[in-house]
């Protein structure tokens, strides 16, 4: 195979890899499709009954039976399928400050001017200079620093309805939540997935993000000004191949 089949083979691949971003040119992004998804499943077949209640006429026509469309009834989210709200508030601030020093010095020093007059016999036949007076002399010093600092400041505030895909054996609740908003010709996404207990559900059917188990948040778009954000494909590929 030749060098210039070898170079338009590359060129097709690069182009090809590029044209993942080339969907929306000219148009806005299309929003993700609702059907099939987890919530639209867990929605579809909520699965089999827990265990079957038999009701009588009056319970049905009384407003304080423990149903849910009962003027009193718990709507919390408890079962598949079931609908409630995440509420997102982080206003999260830490600085974190170290400074480190140290210093160390020594000195050693061995001499032997009088030892039953050896030192002097053997200084007159060293060379001229040498003397056993200061037989070892050693110094030595060592100094350390370092400063280090952190300073960071997160602030969000979003509600999304989410979806229980799962209840777990244990009674925790798997949810998991799109939600998508277009402005102009950007598509904002947010994304939260995690497992909760029905316990931590308020009255209201609201839960917030801290007491939401392995959560995943994501907050993010795409579009064309999201595109002009993110540098280009070849600026990747040499951001990842150069060594310097």
């Amino acid at each position: 195979m030749s060098k210039l089949s070898l170079t338009l083979i590359a060129s097709f691949a690069l182009s090809l890899s590029a044209c993942g971003g080339l969907e929306h040119i000219g148009k806005a992004p299309e929003f993700s499709e609702t059907a099939q998804t987890r919530e639209h499943v867990a929605m579809l077949s909520p699965g089999l009954p827990k265990y079957v209640q038999k009701q009588r006429f009056h319970e049905n026509a009384s407003l304080w039976s423990r149903q849910r469309s009962s003027l009193l009834g718990d709507r919390r989210a408890m079962d598949r399928g079931d609908i409630l709200t995440v509420v997102i508030e982080i206003d999260e601030k830490a600085e974190i400050s170290n400074a480190t020093s140290r210093s160390r010095s020594g000195s050693e020093s061995l001499s032997i001017p009088q030892l039953f007059g050896i030192p002097q016999r053997i200084n007159r036949d060293l060379p001229e200079g040498a003397s056993l007076d200061e037989a070892v002399g050693l110094n030595s010093s060592s100094s350390t620093q370092g400063d280090g600092s952190v300073s960071r400041k997160e602030k969000l505030a979003l509600r999304i309805a989410a979806t229980v895909v799962e209840e777990l054996p244990n009674g925790v609740l798997s949810i998991s939540g799109l939600q998508e908003v277009r402005v102009n010709n950007e598509l904002r996404e947010l994304y939260v997935t995690g497992f909760v207990r029905p316990e931590d559900i308020s009255r209201r059917n609201e839960i917030t993000y801290d007491k939401i188990a392995s959560a995943r948040v994501s907050y993010g778009g795409r579009g064309h000004i999201s595109d002009m954000q993110q540098p280009r494909v070849g600026h990747q590929i040499l951001d990842n191949v150069l060594p310097f």
